[in-house]
């Protein structure tokens, strides 16, 4: 009875268009379970425990869910290759309007629409063995660079500095000191961006080791001097 229904399903057609093929629908249930469980592991066990970024953290599930589907539902249209390099192309030079996406960000998405086209694209040639090695490899070499050798998180805040005769290369040791006493941060180095002269300021870019990093990272911070 379950058969006849199935087949009854399969062979009705909408406009020329089959309401339903069992082969493909399974195919798609399949993949997308497991690009999405690559991508939770990706993103809520590697990224969010080190990150605590909520907001990235929906942003990477739905554009690795929204690229996927893409793919996989215009994968007949034999673009493949031309068509993925398109999606690398478009993503690549996305900015949001309000910031700038750091670079650790910016590697993560790179490696989610990576891992949705690899998944999604990849024909009947490749062994379910081989994309789940694909994929296992991936895992394993971010596990490696977020957690085994890479230790210590390195946050960075911007701070609008007013002790501008400090910023002098033979002053770094005493720009050093007045921060890390003014901050009470751990700050490991610094670099001196733009110069304000009209106004005695400069934005100085003070980097720091911190295990728990917080929600918001690449701070503005007014200087206890600022006017």
């Amino acid at each position: 009875m379950e058969m006849e229904l199935g087949t009854l399903l399969a062979s009705i057609r909408i406009f020329d268009i089959k309401l339903i093929n069992w082969e493909d629908f399974i195919e798609l249930i399949v993949r997308f379970s497991f690009n999405l469980a690559v991508s939770v592991v990706l993103v809520r066990v590697l990224y969010y425990q080190t990150s605590k970024r909520k907001d990235y953290l929906f942003t990477f599930l739905l554009i690795s869910t929204t690229v996927f589907l893409l793919c996989f539902l215009l994968e007949s249209v034999k673009l493949e290759l031309g068509f993925a390099l398109g999606l690398f192309a478009i993503f690549g030079i996305i900015r949001y309007r309000t910031m700038q996406i750091p670079i650790k960000e910016m590697t993560y998405l790179f490696i989610l629409i990576g891992i949705a086209v690899i998944n999604a694209l990849c024909g009947k040639k490749v062994s379910y063995a081989e994309l789940a090695l694909t994929n296992f490899i991936i895992i394993a070499l971010t596990y490696g660079l977020e957690r085994v050798w890479l230790l210590k998180h390195e946050s960075s805040k911007l701070i609008l500095y007013e002790k501008i005769e400090l910023i002098k290369p033979d002053r770094y040791d005493d720009l050093l000191k007045d921060l890390i006493e003014r901050t009470g941060l751990p700050i490991n180095r610094v670099e001196v961006g733009k110069i304000n002269f009209l106004r005695d300021t400069a934005q100085v870019i003070i980097y720091y080791y911190n295990d728990n990093p917080t929600n918001v990272t690449d701070l503005e911070l007014n200087s206890m001097g600022e006017e």
